[in-house]
């Protein structure tokens, strides 16, 4: 039984009730099986297929994913594997720390320095591996475009704010196609086909990526402005601002910014990475999903707020989560639109997972590469 007196269903569907010509779905994961699969140390299906074993990964290398590429770097050499496991292709790898993305046919790596500020971007051709161009600042995807943004220097929370200007990039030379300037500070949002800049003043603009021409504007209430606050899920902006009885989330109409709906947080709840095409929620022990069109809740999760996404570039209508268990091992689930289905659970010592494509790519124990399916595992 839930706080409320209710049954702990562990997902709670709040749709209009079927018309009289309308049966309602069954769902597999209906309370009983969602309950038992993710109890830890409950019988875990067997994998749909064997996992990949590879090269031993050096003990100081970092791992990163881009689209379909699981990316080894240490101090000298990029070497990016596909979701088969086999290496594709190595570069020389950027000096500093990494962060990767994709974009079209390239890699994006960020490198920065010890003290977390960026020295630049290098873009690769994500089938050879080829360096195409450099820039000093750094270079992230707004859907099949790209942007460049000069970040605030801050040792404590670097990357949270940009400055100067948001600048288009020719993705076949890295060259500037266009500017939009920043007099300030702003945070950046991106979606397909636009960015949305908030400045710190609360002026939102929402900008097409080809020209950087301004597509509409509005004044949003003030808030924690930063990069995961607003949010773009699909055709909407969500924002998490401060009102009258709490902390409130207004949704906006994309490109128009025209408010739709306003909710109230519970105490503890704050958005979180991992419903695709949804609003995720994680509160003090569950997680939601709001539609972003209406605020209305789709499903409850009951014990999925200690839930972690799997780093990886976000999949349109899939996201997995990851959690360790008590006896060492990780339990997989996936979540759609339809709310969390349970995968297994990953051997103990398994970890810097990434998600590749429909794979999930980490050091096993021994410190291998290890290449399993995604879900099924």
């Amino acid at each position: 039984m839930t706080r409320d007196g209710q049954p702990d269903h562990p997902v709670t569907l709040d749709r209009p009730p079927p018309g009289p010509s309308t049966r309602p779905r069954r769902r597999w994961w209906a309370a009983p099986v969602l309950a038992g699969c993710l109890l830890l140390g409950a019988a875990a299906p067997p994998g749909r297929s064997a996992a990949v074993t590879g090269p031993v990964l050096p003990a100081g290398a970092v791992l990163l994913s881009a689209g379909a590429l699981f990316l080894v770097a240490d101090p000298s050499t990029l070497t990016a594997y596909g979701p088969d496991g086999r290496p594709r292709w190595r570069a020389p790898a950027p000096a500093g720390a990494w962060t990767a993305a994709s974009v079209a046919d390239l890699v994006l790596v960020t490198a920065r320095d010890d003290a977390r500020q960026v020295t630049g971007t290098t873009a690769y051709a994500a089938d050879t591996g080829q360096p195409r161009w450099r820039r000093p600042d750094r270079v992230q995807p707004a859907g099949a475009a790209a942007v460049a943004v000069t970040e605030v220097r801050s040792v404590a929370d670097p990357g949270q704010r940009v400055q100067g200007a948001v600048r288009g990039v020719d993705l076949a030379t890295g060259a500037d196609r266009w500017s939009v300037p920043v007099p300030s500070t702003a945070v950046l949002a991106a979606s397909p086909g636009r960015i949305v800049v908030v400045h710190d003043t609360g002026l939102a603009r929402v900008h097409d990526v080809r020209h950087g021409a301004a597509i509409a504007e509005t004044r949003l209430p003030p808030a924690g402005y930063a990069p995961d606050n607003p949010l773009v899920v699909g055709d909407h902006l969500v924002l998490r601002h401060p009102a009258p009885g709490g902390t409130a989330l207004t949704g906006y109409d994309l490109p128009a910014l025209t408010p739709r709906w306003r909710r109230l947080l519970p105490v503890g709840e704050t958005p979180a990475p991992g419903c695709p095409r949804l609003l995720c929620l994680a509160g003090v022990t569950d997680r939601r999903a709001l539609d972003p069109a209406t605020g209305a809740q789709v499903w409850r999760w009951p014990g999925g707020a200690g839930w972690q996404p799997v780093p990886g570039e976000p999949d349109p209508t899939r996201q997995v989560l990851l959690r360790p268990g008590g006896d060492g091992r990780a339990l997989v689930v996936a979540v759609d639109r339809d709310g969390p289905r349970p995968g297994g659970t990953l051997p103990a010592g398994t970890r810097d997972c990434h998600l590749v494509a429909d794979a999930l790519a980490c050091r096993d124990p021994d410190g291998r590469l290890t290449v399993r399916p995604a879900t099924g595992t």
